[in-house]
């Protein structure tokens, strides 16, 4: 399986800085480290988690790469500003940007309120707004580079009390159709990337498990990995998929075929 075998070493990205949302676990981390192993820098960016966000920094830095991390709310337009001028002071350059910054709800449409709603797609939808525009110049000074939007499988097929999710997943499907259009002609492809039924471990603001957790296993029989949801991003922002822009990519197993 994709995480017990370790990520795959390669030059793809070497001189590419990277940055990362809601990368201290997860999905999240599983990027930044497959980016790393490709030879890029990466920032590690998370709202509060230092320890974690910390902790995969350290991952990459002990395999040989470089990384580093910055907390930031992906809402708030000049923290993410300061986020994006860090990588660049550190790093020197910025070419990929991964909108991977999301929250996990279920609540029932009756009982849900206007702040949550809110909430939910400030962070998916307004955190990838505001980050794609603060990293746009740094993109077009390096010549191009890659947007990947983490999508999610809700957006698509729909999914009981959680309205929010569902909505903000489906919006950052078209929001990648209109930035790959107009980010062509500056080189940077734009792209959504939708995870399947993946194993993950579940922060407190995640919805709980639901019973019916088998039933969610897709025909391959098993649920995905973080890994293999990395291994596509990875691609996407290699040198060899520069003619793929605008597209949601499904990394699922299966289990929905659009």
């Amino acid at each position: 399986m994709a995480g017990n075998a370790g990520m795959a070493r390669g030059d793809e990205l070497a001189g590419k800085v990277a940055l990362v949302t809601g990368g201290a676990r997860n999905i999240g981390r599983a990027i930044a480290r497959s980016l790393a192993a490709g030879g890029a820098a990466v920032m590690v960016n998370a709202i509060s988690s230092r320890d974690a966000a910390q902790e995969t920094a350290d991952m990459i830095e002990k395999a040989g790469g470089r990384a580093a991390v910055f907390l930031a709310d992906v809402t708030d337009v000049a923290a993410v500003r300061s986020m994006v001028e860090d990588t660049v002071g550190r790093f020197g350059r910025l070419d990929i940007l991964v909108n991977n910054a999301a929250v996990r709800r279920e609540t029932p449409f009756e009982e849900m309120t206007v702040e949550e709603w809110r909430r939910v797609n400030a962070i998916v939808l307004d955190g990838a707004f505001i980050c794609t525009q603060a990293c746009l110049p740094h993109l077009k000074r390096g010549g191009g580079g890659a947007v990947v939007n983490i999508g999610g499988l809700t957006g698509h097929k729909g999914a009981l009390a959680r309205l929010h999710v569902v909505t903000s997943k489906g919006g950052l499907a078209a929001m990648t159709k209109g930035l790959a259009l107009d980010l062509a002609p500056h080189n940077i492809t734009v792209n959504c990337v939708v995870p399947g039924t993946v194993d993950t471990v579940r922060g407190s603001s995640s919805a709980p498990e639901r019973p019916d957790y088998r039933r969610s296993v897709p025909p391959v029989g098993r649920r995905g990995e973080p890994e293999e949801v990395a291994a596509v991003v990875r691609m996407l922002c290699g040198p060899d998929f520069r003619y793929i822009t605008g597209q949601s990519i499904h990394v699922n197993g299966g289990g929905f075929m659009p």
